[in-house]
């Protein structure tokens, strides 16, 4: 357990940041590994695999939700020293995500073949999303006990030593991937299905060894049978709490399917460009997700302990760095959009659909890195439901035009881009608002910027005097 309620919070952020940046790179390079073998197969192979990401988003969405509750309410019960409290959200945690285990593999055999066959724009596709599902289904199923983990961890401050099993996971994906694909060394090219089972097996060694880090290395917490039996409360607080992060995915599943319903309209290469792209924009986000995701239990510790300034002090250092980073990539995007995604594909179709797609959303960069801010602090305050407000906020704003343009006439890619960017500046301006209103609510208003007097000055002041004091 690390206490994040002393010391500088920059460090705090930097220190915490700089590991969760590395896992969450060496998990994209996989990506960007698999992308590459992947597109040597074709723009039906690429679309194929990409609609099989549009499906994980909803995965994601309910890992989120373990992720959240259990990460903000662990935190809370550190910052309160309550390590038995700690224990019990743990436990329930874990039987909760061994129930979503076997929901995702029933639901996941009976219903992909329906999913895919509506966003698919030819046979070719849907087979190779048919064919890489089925094998990539169990590291989607595993998903769930390794957030749980892993987010009770990050909750005490722990986040190295998990971190490091899961790049050593990931490098094994990397390099099992292209061997499966092209068959050099086993003798049988899978194609997509050996990426898909690259990431199962990895996937399996990965959970392998956070289970013996938590069983041999762990102090804090641990697994025991009787505080796994279900307990109605503390579940209903975990899914409560988290519930709405998860939803914020879910909606992001909802944004990605709708786009994908468009572009069935379109061939294979457009399905196949705007995966291209997507996967080079969230390893673009990297740094300033890694930021965002090391916010929350900085801040929720603080903010359980009483030090409201801290916390304060957090939203802002997240604020200035997830948008610096991500001004700097604007810059990159605008002129150097092109190099991103060459190196994935050799069909010029879906070169060109990447690159118009990267050099109209990198302008919505840094309301981009806003929002991740935001959505930190929502997490650390325990309450989550503003975010998820601001994002269906922007859901509706893209999928309404969107789907009513492509119904009634005839839709270029080039508008579809740009009403998705517009939309983020939207949700950045209502989060901030909604989180004006939170803070407030919490005992903190927002002060003008002529009464900042430090070089780096808190944007928000306590109501509550007692609580002014920063270490």
């Amino acid at each position: 357990m690390k206490d994040l309620t002393h010391g500088g919070i920059h460090k705090h952020l930097t220190f915490m940041s700089v590991p969760i940046m590395m896992g969450m790179f060496v998990h994209t390079l996989n990506f960007m590994v698999e992308l590459y073998f992947v597109g040597k197969l074709g723009s039906a192979a690429l679309a194929g695999v990409g609609s099989v990401g549009v499906l994980v988003f909803f995965v994601l969405a309910a890992t989120q939700v373990l992720n959240v509750g259990m990460g903000t309410l662990i935190s809370h019960a550190v910052g309160r020293k309550d390590k038995s409290h700690a224990n019990t959200l743990f436990n329930q945690g874990i039987f909760i995500s061994i129930l979503c285990m076997i929901g995702v593999i029933i639901f996941g055999l009976l219903l992909a073949p329906i999913y895919f066959d509506a966003l698919a724009p030819d046979t070719a596709t849907l087979k190779a999303s048919l064919d890489y599902f089925y094998w990539f289904l169990p590291a989607l199923a595993l998903q769930f006990p390794i957030t749980a983990i892993a987010a009770a961890l990050r909750g005490t401050g722990v986040v190295k030593l998990p971190m490091l099993i899961n790049i050593v996971a990931v490098i094994l994906n990397m390099l099992l991937s292209p061997l499966l694909i092209t068959g050099k060394v086993f003798g049988m090219a899978l194609g997509v299905a050996g990426a898909a089972l690259a990431s199962s097996i990895a996937m399996a060694l990965g959970f392998v060894g956070l289970f013996l880090y938590l069983k041999y290395k762990e102090c804090y917490l641990g697994l025991t049978f009787k505080q796994c039996l279900p307990n109605g409360v503390e579940i209903k607080r975990i899914i409560g709490l988290g519930l709405p992060a998860g939803g914020e995915l879910l909606f992001t599943f909802v944004y990605m399917s709708v786009i994908y319903w468009v572009l069935r309209d379109f061939d294979a290469s457009a399905q196949a460009g705007f995966g291209v792209g997507v996967r080079v924009m969230q390893a673009l986000f990297l740094p300033a997700m890694a930021v965002a995701l090391a916010g929350p239990a900085i801040a929720g510790q603080n903010f359980a302990s009483g030090n409201m300034r801290r916390v304060l002090n957090t939203y802002h250092q997240m604020a200035w760095m997830t948008c610096g980073l991500m001004l700097i990539l604007n810059g990159l995007c605008v002129f150097y959009a092109d190099i991103f995604i060459t190196p994935f594909s050799n069909e010029q179709e879906v070169i060109v659909v990447a690159t118009v797609f990267l050099s109209y959303v990198c302008f919505n960069f840094i309301p981009a890195g806003y929002v991740l801010t935001v959505s930190a602090m929502f997490k650390a305050l325990g309450n989550v439901w503003p975010a998820l407000l601001s994002t269906v906020i922007r859901l509706s704003l893209f999928s309404v035009p969107v789907i009513t343009l492509s119904l009634t006439s005839t839709i270029s890619l080039e508008i579809i881009w740009s009403i998705s960017a517009s939309s983020v500046y939207i949700q950045a301006v209502v989060s901030h608002f909604l989180l004006k209103r939170e803070l407030y609510k919490k005992g903190l208003q927002l002060v003008s910027f002529g009464e900042c007097k430090a070089k780096w000055p808190p944007l928000y002041r306590a109501k509550d005097t007692p609580n002014k004091s920063a270490s």
